[in-house]
C-alpha cells in the first residue's frame, strides 16, 4: 500500500518544486493553447480544467486512489472519464447527462498531474486564479470586477465569525471567493464535512450578473463541499433574474450575514433611471445647517457609482442585527462627494471596523487588475433594541503579500490586523499602531472613515516635538495672515507651445526647484491675461496639490523664475511679514520634512481619477523649532542650496547662449 501511495504521489506531481495555483494554471493554459486540438477559446479551456478539478477531488477519496496506479496515459484517461461519470451523477445542477471531458488522453494526463495542490490550503483563491488566467483580468476589470484575494476574504470571514445555521449571502459573488472562504473557516473550526455540505446547500446564497461567473461559483463551492449552493444569475441592484424576482430565491426577512466585494468604478452605469428611483442613495443629498445631518432630495442623480448603490442594497437584504463585511474603494469613505454615504452608514449600522488595504491588493500580473485603494468595512445593521458602540477599530496595511506587479513577497500585514481585531472584539487591550488602533466615533472628522487619516503614529510623532518645537496649524497661519495660499489656472492644450514663457505643471517641480526647460511654453498674450491674477513673486513656494506620487512636492520661485504661469494642480504659498519667525526658506524645509510629508500622505484622497490634498492642507501641523539659532541654521542651509542652484542654472543658460552665438 505504501508503494502504491508513492506511485500515486509521483503521478500527481508534475513539478516537485512548490508552485502557486496561479503559476500552475498559467502553465496549463499555455500547454492547452499550444497542444490541444479542437478549441482555443479560454472559457472552453477553463471548463475542461474545472472538470478535471472535480475528478481530482474524487481521486483524493481513499476509494478512488487505485484508479491512478497506471502510467499509461490512455488507461489513465479512460479511468478519469469513468470518474467524471460519477461527478456528473452527483452534480446534475452543474453537468447534464451528456457532458463529457473533451480533452485528448495526453492533454488530460497533463492537466490532472499538474493540479498538484490543495484548494483549501492555497493562500490564494485557486478558482479565482484560474478564471483570471484563462479569461483575462483586463476584460473583467473594465466592468469593475476584480477577484478578491484569499487573504481579504479570510480576514472578513474571520471578522464576521459565521456560525452553522446562519444564512450567508454574497450579492456580487463572482467566482464565489467569499463563500468558499466561509467553507475554509468552518473546516478550521472543526465542523464536520457532512455539516459543511449541509450548510453550503441550505444556507449559502450567491448572486452575480454574469451567468458564467454564477456557474463558476456553484462549481467552486461544490468542489469544496460536495454541496449544492443556491447561486443564481441575477441583478442585485434591479433585484431581477432571468426568471423573475430575486427575493423569492432568498430567505424571507433577510439574511444573517453579507460578505461581498461589489463592482466599483465612477464610470460604470450600474442601473437605469427607473431602477435608481428605488434607491435613497441615488438621490441628491444636502447637509442641513442646523443638525449637520444629510437629507435626501426628491431629485434622482443621472448616474450613481455601483459601490454607492450596493451599500444600500446590502443593508436592505440584511435582517436587523445582521452583519456586513464589504470591500469598498477608499474614496467612498473619504471623498467630500460621498459624505452622505458615510452618514447613511453611520445612521443605519453600528460600524465595528474599517481596514485600509494597499494599492497593490487588486493588482494582477501583466497589465491587469487595478491600483484602486480599497478598505474593508465591518458593521452590524442597526437593530432598535441594540446599543451602538462608541469606538471603531481601524488599521492600515502597508503590505498584502504581493507587490505592485502581483509578485509574491514575504511581507503581509493582513494576518496581524486580523489578530488585533480579534483582541479588540474580545475586549483585550491592543498596542496602538498602524496595524490596529481604536478611535472614538465622536472624534471622527467630517464623515471621513479611511484609517490612514487617523494614523496614530503621526500623533505620537508630533507629540514628541512639543518640547523642541512650536506647533502651528497651517490653516491658522493662513487665517491670521501669516501665510496666503492660492492655486493656478488651466490654459488648455491649444495654448501649449505658443511661446517661450514657462507654464509650470506638477511634473516641472523637483528638489525644490522649477525645471529650467519646462515642456510647455505660452505666448506673451496668454501670460499677460493671467499675470496679475496669478501674481507670482520671488520666494513664493509652489507645492503640488493634485496627482498621486508628486503631491507635497515643493519648489521655491526665484528671481530667474518669476515670469511664469502655473496650473491649478499647484498651490502657491506666500509668507507675509509677521510676528511668527517663519520665512520662505524655513517654510520650504518644514513643508518638505518627514513629519509634514507623512501628514500629506494621510490626507490625500482620491478625487475622480487622481488624488488631491485639497482643503485638507489647512489641517497640516507645522512644527517650527523653538530655538532661534536652529531656525537660522535651517534658513541658511536652504538659502545656500537655492543660491547654488540659481548660479548653476545661470551658468547653464550662459553656456547655451555662447553655443548659440
Amino acid at each position: 500500500m505504501r508503494k502504491k501511495s508513492a506511485m500515486l504521489i509521483e503521478q500527481l506531481t508534475l513539478v516537485k518544486n512548490a508552485r502557486t495555483p496561479k503559476e500552475v494554471f498559467r502553465d496549463i493554459r499555455n500547454f492547452l493553447a499550444g497542444q490541444f486540438v479542437g478549441a482555443t477559446r479560454d472559457d472552453f479551456l477553463l471548463d475542461e480544467v474545472l472538470k478535471c478539478f472535480f475528478c481530482k477531488l474524487f481521486i483524493e477519496k481513499e476509494e478512488e486512489k487505485e484508479f491512478l496506479i497506471d502510467t499509461d496515459q490512455f488507461s489513465l484517461a479512460k479511468k478519469i472519464r469513468t470518474i467524471f461519470t460519477n461527478v456528473r451523477l452527483e452534480f446534475p445542477d452543474i453537468y447534464d447527462k451528456n457532458t463529457e471531458i473533451l480533452l485528448d488522453p495526453n492533454t488530460l494526463a497533463y492537466v490532472i498531474k499538474s493540479l498538484d495542490f490543495s484548494i483549501m490550503d492555497a493562500l490564494s483563491d485557486p478558482i479565482g486564479d484560474a478564471f483570471e488566467i484563462f479569461t483575462g483580468s483586463e476584460s473583467k476589470g473594465n466592468s469593475g470586477q476584480f477577484f478578491t484575494p484569499r487573504s481579504v476574504t479570510s480576514l472578513l470571514v474571520a471578522a464576521l465569525d459565521p456560525k452553522p445555521g446562519e444564512t450567508i449571502l454574497d450579492p456580487a459573488c463572482g467566482a464565489g471567493g467569499f463563500l468558499t472562504s466561509v467553507c475554509a473557516y468552518y473546516i478550521k473550526n472543526k465542523i464536520s464535512p457532512l455539516k459543511i455540505k449541509e450548510e453550503s446547500s441550505q444556507n449559502f446564497y450567491g448572486i452575480d450578473k454574469d451567468a458564467y461567473l454564477a456557474k463558476l461559483a456553484r462549481v467552486h463551492i461544490s468542489l469544496l463541499t460536495g454541496g449544492h449552493p443556491q447561486v443564481i444569475c441575477g441583478d442585485s441592484l434591479a433585484m431581477t433574474t432571468g426568471n423573475g424576482g430575486i427575493l423569492k430565491h432568498l430567505p424571507s426577512g433577510g439574511v444573517d450575514i453579507i460578505l461581498t466585494n461589489p463592482p466599483f468604478g465612477a464610470h460604470i452605469v450600474a442601473a437605469n433611471s427607473e431602477i435608481l428611483q428605488n434607491f435613497d442613495l441615488a438621490k441628491k443629498w444636502i447637509k442641513e445647517k442646523k443638525s449637520g445631518r444629510f437629507m435626501p432630495l426628491c431629485e434622482v442623480q443621472r448616474n450613481v457609482p455601483p459601490q454607492v448603490l450596493f451599500v444600500e442594497r446590502c443593508l436592505s437584504l440584511l435582517k436587523p442585527g445582521g452583519r456586513l463585511g464589504m470591500v469598498v474603494p477608499e474614496s467612498l469613505l473619504s471623498n467630500k462627494s460621498y459624505r452622505h454615504v458615510v452618514d447613511y452608514l453611520m445612521t443605519h449600522t453600528d460600524i465595528h471596523a474599517v481596514l485600509g488595504m494597499p494599492e497593490a491588493l487588486f493588482k494582477t500580473s501583466g497589465k491587469g487588475g487595478t491600483h484602486t485603494k480599497t478598505c474593508l468595512f465591518v458593521a452590524t445593521k442597526h437593530n432598535q433594541d441594540s446599543v451602538k458602540s462608541s469606538t471603531i477599530f481601524m488599521a492600515e496595511a502597508k503590505w498584502c503579500g504581493q507587490d505592485s506587479r502581483a509578485r509574491t513577497i514575504p511581507h503581509n500585514d493582513i494576518p496581524d490586523i486580523c489578530v488585533n481585531f480579534k483582541k479588540y472584539t474580545a475586549g483585550e487591550s491592543i498596542h496602538n499602531s498602524s496595524l490596529g488602533f481604536i478611535i472614538q466615533k465622536i472624534k471622527l472628522s467630517s464623515n471621513i472613515l479611511c484609517p490612514r487619516y487617523y494614523d496614530p503614529q503621526q500623533e505620537q510623532d508630533i507629540d514628541a516635538l512639543y518640547s523642541t518645537h512650536d506647533i502651528y496649524m497651517f490653516g491658522d497661519l493662513v487665517k491670521n495672515g501669516i501665510l496666503s495660499i492660492s492655486t493656478g489656472n488651466e490654459i488648455g492644450k491649444l495654448a501649449y507651445g505658443t511661446g517661450v514663457i514657462p507654464f509650470i505643471r506638477t511634473s516641472d517641480m523637483s528638489n525644490w526647484e522649477l525645471k529650467a526647460d519646462p515642456k510647455h511654453g505660452v505666448s506673451e498674450e496668454i501670460y499677460n491675461s493671467l499675470n496679475s491674477k496669478q501674481d507670482v513673486q520671488a520666494e513664493d513656494i509652489f507645492m503640488v496639490r493634485d496627482g498621486t506620487y508628486l503631491i507635497g512636492t515643493c519648489a521655491l520661485v526665484t528671481e530667474q523664475d518669476k515670469k511664469i504661469l502655473y496650473q491649478s494642480h499647484i498651490y502657491k504659498i506666500r509668507v507675509n511679514k509677521n510676528d511668527v519667525d517663519i520665512n520662505p526658506y524655513l517654510l520650504l524645509a518644514l513643508l518638505s520634512s518627514s513629519t509634514v510629508q507623512k501628514q500629506i500622505r494621510s490626507k490625500q484622497f482620491t478625487q475622480d481619477i487622481i488624488d488631491s490634498l485639497g482643503e485638507r492642507i489647512n489641517e497640516l501641523v507645522i512644527p517650527v523649532p523653538k530655538k532661534k539659532k536652529d531656525r537660522e541654521r535651517i534658513t541658511e542651509l536652504v538659502r545656500s542650496a537655492i543660491e547654488r542652484r540659481m548660479e548653476a542654472k545661470e551658468l547653464s543658460l550662459e553656456a547655451k547662449r555662447a553655443v548659440g552665438a
